[in-house]
């Protein structure tokens, strides 16, 4: 019987906050193809990536506020082609707050969502 997965200490969900929950879940569905779960009109989980078993479980949310505060952790996202994610970005209405650049293992940019959160996306080549 194969061991289970230790998620101690890992992380577990992440929240963002949102000015406009309509606009927050179409940002994220057109650019990185994100699935919602919504719970009214002031919260949405995001879905988790189903894999074979399809049993998808939710890893983080949007919360409707009224105001954004900046500062707090920076969420890195994975891309396969860091081009065409950054295109992706700025289709769907996100700012480049710092262009491609390379440091040592890969390299990423940094993006402002529409409602002002600053996430990067990396790659390794």
């Amino acid at each position: 019987m194969a061991q289970p997965v230790n998620n101690h200490h890992s992380i577990d969900y992440i929240e963002f906050s949102v000015l406009d929950m309509a606009a927050a879940k179409s940002f994220y569905e057109k650019v990185f193809g994100w699935r919602f779960n919504d719970y009214g009109p002031d919260y949405s989980g995001i879905q988790g990536y189903a894999g074979e078993q399809g049993d998808a479980r939710e890893v983080g949310g949007f919360a409707k506020v009224d105001q954004m505060t900046s500062g707090g952790p920076l969420v890195v996202l994975y891309s396969n082609n860091l081009e065409e994610s950054r295109e992706s970005v700025i289709a769907a209405g996100g700012t480049i707050s710092t262009d491609i650049f390379s440091f040592p293992g890969g390299r990423r940019f940094h993006f402002v969502d529409p409602s002002g959160n600053e996430l990067a996306v990396w790659t390794q080549q």
